[in-house]
């Protein structure tokens, strides 16, 4: 049974985001003074008195402006109102009614949708009383709630169940979703790559560094395959990251980074590879993540039969420790080669769960070691005894051995190169431990 959605609708700094972080009892929308924060629609799964539905938050409403991120946003709000069975309106007890709310209000009355009336910041007696005035919006009893401090909250969401279609809304667990998050300076093209896969602007796209500030999940079904596409701000250098809302922003696509399986890096195919770009790769390596790399804007380049192979060989002399990731030249614009990225993301995760046999690891160190044995270390001859997979996803590999000190790193590195001829792991950092045999 499809999942109730709920949107949260309302004009700029009313607490919009401040109640869906409420609800979601955990900070997952970014809360700032500054009006215009949340811009791309919001989604997380969360549940009231044993019930599954799908929250949205959305930025801003404001009609008739020419700025293109208010204009951005009102496709987004508009898109929410379409899918959305519930809809709470959230307006400012303290500005009172104004002119904005009364065409909000017109606007959601010719939806046909369920309408739950907020009106938020109520935290005392007399605002309380204050909020009787929003009647005259027409949209039945207002329900005066503070999403700060969690006054009312209850109540409100009780009437928002009441107005679900159906009544076993309680959902079974969800199918196992592969979760890619799609990474990259500001302005490489990350919102207009997810929105190529998904064929529909579901996030806002313009020229400006910047526009995504949140990280945004995307379900989509691909191949029979579930995933989840984590939309992320642009990671800029630590020096220029000035703002707190640009500070929370970083927050956030670290946080993407530690809970996806597969990073997709996007580089500027026309800007050539940068220290930061680096800097976002060796991130998701020192977690462990599988990883892509594509890059993007490939239609803007003049080419020969070697720009590819030569611009290749630049990323792999960059990134020297990480020849096993996959690379890729895409066009978000013109959609080429876009699918075979995710096709290219869902082969990563696959090796990243790999689990190989002890036998067939234990005849792979013999043979290896038969060929090319590890040097002395002084006047130690050194055994390699025995190895075993002790963790996946990222795969750990444990080597037993007579003098862990004794393994170099010219060594390991060829353990690790020739591991990796023998049994793949494209795309994912393999860790090697050596550990003394008692």
């Amino acid at each position: 049974m499809k999942i109730p959605i709920v949107a949260i609708l309302g004009r700029p700094n009313v607490g919009k985001s401040t109640l869906f972080n409420r609800i979601l009892r955990k900070r997952e929308a970014i809360v700032d003074d500054t009006s215009g924060v949340t811009r791309d629609r919001n989604y997380s799964l969360t549940d009231w008195a044993g019930v599954d539905f799908e929250l949205l938050d959305t930025g801003g409403y404001v009609p008739d402006s020419d700025d293109v991120f208010e204009r951005a946003i009102r496709e987004q709000v508009g898109q929410a109102i379409h899918e959305a069975d519930v809809i709470v309106f959230v307006t400012d007890v303290t500005t009172g009614v104004t002119p904005l709310d009364e065409e909000i209000a017109a606007m959601l009355k010719k939806s046909g949708r369920k309408i739950i009336l907020a009106v938020n910041k109520v935290d005392n007696g007399q605002r309380e009383l204050d909020a009787l005035d929003f009647y005259r919006l027409g949209l039945g009893d207002p329900v005066a709630i503070s999403a700060m401090a969690g006054r009312n909250i209850g109540n409100m969401l009780d009437q928002v169940l009441e107005q679900f279609p159906g009544k076993n809304a309680r959902i079974t667990l969800r199918p196992e979703t592969i979760k890619i998050t799609v990474l990259g300076r500001p302005n490489v093209g990350k919102s207009s790559y997810v929105n190529a896969i998904l064929g529909q602007n579901k996030l806002i796209v313009t020229e400006i560094a910047g526009t995504t500030r949140d990280s945004i999940d995307t379900e989509v079904k691909y191949q029979n395959q579930t995933l989840t596409l984590i939309d992320t701000a642009g990671l800029r250098k630590k020096s220029r990251v000035t703002e707190s809302i640009e500070y929370f922003s970083t927050v956030r696509t670290i946080n993407a980074l530690h809970r996806c399986d597969v990073a997709i890096v996007l580089l500027d195919a026309t800007q050539g590879i940068t220290d930061q770009d680096k800097k976002i790769i060796k991130n998701a390596v020192d977690e462990g993540k599988g990883l892509v790399i594509g890059v993007n804007k490939w239609d803007l380049v003049e080419k020969d039969t070697m720009t590819a192979r030569k611009f290749e060989l630049d990323i792999k002399y960059s990134f020297r420790d990480i020849s096993y990731v996959p690379i890729m030249f895409i066009s978000a614009l013109t959609k080429q080669r876009v699918f075979k990225l995710i096709d290219m993301a869902i082969s990563v995760f696959n090796e990243r769960q790999k689990q190989l046999k002890t036998v067939e690891l234990n005849k792979f160190l013999e043979d290896i070691v038969a060929q090319h044995h590890p040097p002395a270390f002084g006047d130690k001859y050194i055994k390699l005894n025995y190895v075993t997979q002790v963790k996946t996803a990222p795969p750990v590999f444990v080597i037993f051995t007579n003098e862990p000190k004794g393994v170099k790193k010219n060594y390991r590195n060829f353990l690790e190169n020739q591991f990796r001829s023998q049994f793949g792991f494209t795309g994912v950092p393999v860790k090697i431990l050596f550990r003394k045999k008692n």
